[in-house]
């Protein structure tokens, strides 16, 4: 592990905590470079009432089991709010690497091979194996952080 790998994974840390979800807490970082493009964190989008809002979680409400029914939330994951973010900006990520503090889920993973991003560096782990063969299949290093 460099220097730089710790710094960008406590960003994340940093980031995960600006989070309106009741349930985990994640932060996210695209960086080229050296320099960070854009900041994600897990939360509901522009104009909706998040869980924090309305202080109860539907997927807690219903019963559903973490890596499971991910359309079923009001919050935007982390990874595809630092990529939106990137868009809205007009930031190129293609060659970047990808900071975050959990293992990307599947339709995360989809969105980070196709926006260009060539690494993904996660430290806590995630209950979706098929996002961890998407990547490979795709040619994305990923990298669990305390492997580094």
């Amino acid at each position: 592990m460099n220097k730089w790998d710790k710094r960008f994974m406590e960003m994340t840390e940093l980031v995960g905590t600006w989070s309106s979800c009741i349930r985990r807490q994640v932060g996210a970082i695209i960086v080229k470079d050296k320099r960070i493009l854009t900041t994600g964190y897990n939360g509901a989008p522009s104009g909706v009432s998040s869980c924090k809002d309305r202080e109860e979680c539907i997927r807690i409400n219903r019963g559903i089991a973490s890596g499971t029914c991910q359309e079923i939330c009001y919050a935007v994951h982390a990874e595809q709010n630092a990529l939106c973010q990137a868009a809205k900006l007009g930031l190129s990520v293609d060659g970047a690497t990808l900071y975050c503090t959990h293992q990307p889920c599947t339709i995360c993973a989809r969105l980070i091979i196709n926006s260009g991003i060539k690494k993904v560096v996660y430290k806590n782990g995630y209950p979706d194996e098929f996002s961890l063969e998407l990547f490979k299949e795709a040619g994305v290093e990923i990298v669990k952080f305390d492997e580094l």
